[in-house]
């Protein structure tokens, strides 16, 4: 059976770390375990879409402060909270600031599934289409200045004699950048070129 998505665990408790991925591997879930919030915010950027199972009181960086960090950083990765007994207005705290869910110990293991599910399947949208926006602005960054002032031109609607005559270079220059942007920018014609500029927010719809 193929694996559902991952999981990222962080809880200071070995314990808890042990039984956790027990359950969620047995779920179908690849897991990786975070006996810190801190190591795993150093993992973060190389780390794959999937959800996070965070406990809320954690020594040196706890859930909320990690919440706090990942809305700073604009994560699109899904935050379930665990917390212990009267941890409710903890929990409140953590759902303002963008936790999905929040669980308390103990709590029942298909409950905690179903959240995960939930919560990979509400978001993998939207991070899908931030890996998409990020990608187009690195193919953007890769133009030379010049490339980029062709490339504003033809998404303004100019001809290459008009880009010529803007920048004071032969038509046939113009003609090279162009072919250049085409090519970095992975666009097959002028319309996709175009909505990739809307994309990058080069241009508003």
């Amino acid at each position: 059976m193929p694996d559902r998505g991952k999981v990222y665990v962080i809880d200071d408790d070995e314990a808890m770390r042990d039984s956790l991925n027990f359950l969620l591997d047995s779920a179908n879930y690849k897991v990786t375990l975070f006996e810190t919030a801190l190591k795993f915010l150093d993992a973060l950027p190389r780390l794959e879409f999937g959800c996070v199972v965070s406990d809320v009181r954690m020594p040196g960086l706890d859930g909320i402060e990690l919440l706090k960090r990942m809305k700073a950083g604009h994560s699109t990765f899904p935050i379930v909270i665990m917390t212990g007994h009267g941890d409710v207005p903890l929990a409140v705290e953590a759902m303002k600031l963008g936790a999905v869910d929040f669980l308390e110990k103990p709590f029942e293991d298909d409950r905690l599934i179903a959240m995960i599910e939930t919560a990979i399947h509400q978001a993998e949208p939207a991070a899908k289409s931030e890996a998409i926006t990020q990608d187009i602005a690195a193919r953007v960054a890769s133009l030379s200045p010049r490339e980029r002032q062709v490339m504003d031109g033809l998404i303004a609607g100019l001809s290459n004699k008009l880009i010529a005559r803007d920048y004071d270079i032969s038509p046939r220059t113009i003609e090279v950048y162009r072919a250049n942007v085409m090519t970095k920018m992975q666009a097959n014609s002028l319309s996709e070129l175009v909505r990739l500029a809307m994309r990058a927010g080069l241009l508003k719809d």
